[in-house]
């Protein structure tokens, strides 16, 4: 259970990175290709291509990521859901319920899969 909850961390730290992070963290973090599913944004992107995505100078603040729960069917493959509260701006919350993937690669974990589903008021 120890390595589990070591793997968890490692992921946990990954996301958070990229939760207030800028194009550099993207492509050190982001697999060669990466399978997306938020907001208005679905499919297989490069890494490239989603690095762009976060060259805005306002990033997400106040990130908190509460841990749901962590599988690793296979040495090299982990797959991450938490609960996500954050703030851009002044005024702008988000809460979401959100799943990575990640695929072991000789230079460390590689966000190969994210997803979030955005929640209500009531958190449910």
């Amino acid at each position: 259970m120890k390595a589990q909850n070591d793997v968890q961390e490692q992921l946990l730290d990954l996301d958070r990175r990229l939760w207030s992070g800028g194009p550099d963290e993207y492509r050190a973090i982001l697999d060669d290709d990466c399978l997306v599913a938020f907001g208005q944004t679905a499919g297989v992107s490069d890494r490239e291509a989603v690095a762009r995505t976060v060259e805005t100078p306002q990033r997400w603040h106040d990130v908190e990521l509460e841990p749901e729960g962590v599988v690793q069917p296979t040495a090299g493959v982990a797959i991450l859901t938490y609960r996500a509260s954050a703030t851009r701006g002044k005024d702008e919350h988000y809460r979401a319920l959100v799943s990575s993937g990640y695929v072991k690669r000789g230079d460390g974990w590689k966000l190969m899969f994210h997803q979030q589903t955005p929640l209500g008021g009531s958190g449910a």
